[in-house]
């Protein structure tokens, strides 16, 4: 029987990017998934690329609107798993140059919408059951100039999930922490350049390639199965932390 047969995973992101690939992974291991974005288009794209049926359902929300995501949990209903994958583009000035309004809209999607994620979740989330966050590697290894305030918000993640698992316990919480994924994100990020940006870190990387949504899953799927992994940071980066 499949790992996952009988129960309810909610991936908030998982319209797109590592989001779409947890819940495509999520899926073979015989769930059911509900996937949340901002976007009602990008959403039902990706449920068709699913093509799951019954099996798969879309819901629209905002992680920067607590209302948005309350109403998420009463829709949803009751629940084995939440999975965040969601992000924005972050703020990548130096610092003298940062744009605060900038800055609170990255901190408010990022940060606060995974407190107010967990905040609702805990109503319809099964007891026993897992949430799991995404942090990065920017946390460990910060672009210079521009980094610092990724880093101190994808860092906050470890510990606000070593906070909650005492908190939500027996409930777990975990964070994922992925390198370079080729998403869509970078194509925002740095556009035409991705290809050169990608080949050069390629090189650098021990497993000598950039990871895919499909590379990065497996993390999610062990920490919801791993019933005895609770307050952990799990890296799958491709050897990113040691270059």
């Amino acid at each position: 029987m499949a790992a996952f047969t009988g129960q309810k995973i909610i991936v908030v992101g998982g319209s797109s990017g590592i989001g779409l690939g947890v819940a495509k992974a999520a899926l073979e291991n015989g769930a059911d998934v509900v996937i949340v974005g901002r976007s009602p288009g990008k959403l039902q794209a990706a449920e068709q690329s699913l093509d799951a049926g019954r099996r798969v359902r879309s819901l629209a929300a905002d992680m920067a609107e607590e209302a948005d995501l309350a109403r998420l949990f009463q829709e949803a209903g009751t629940f084995d798993h939440l999975v965040s994958t969601a992000g924005t583009p972050p703020p990548g000035d130096p610092i003298e140059r940062t744009d605060m309004a900038v800055v609170r809209r990255f901190v408010d999607n990022k940060l606060i919408g995974a407190v107010t994620l967990a905040k609702h979740a805990v109503a319809t989330l099964k007891r026993g059951g897992s949430m799991t966050f995404t942090s990065g590697i920017n946390k460990d290894r910060p672009p210079v100039p521009g980094g610092a305030v990724v880093s101190a918000i994808a860092g906050s993640f470890s510990f606000f999930a070593r906070a909650l698992a005492l908190e939500l316990a027996p409930t777990r919480v975990n964070i994922v922490s992925p390198g370079w994924v080729d998403t869509p994100m970078w194509d925002e990020i740095v556009g035409e350049a991705k290809s050169g940006f990608f080949a050069g870190m390629a090189g650098r990387l021990p497993v000598g390639r950039i990871a895919t949504p499909a590379d990065i899953a497996p993390a999610y799927l062990y920490l919801m199965e791993s019933v005895f992994t609770t307050g952990e940071t799990i890296h799958i980066d491709g050897g990113h932390g040691l270059i």
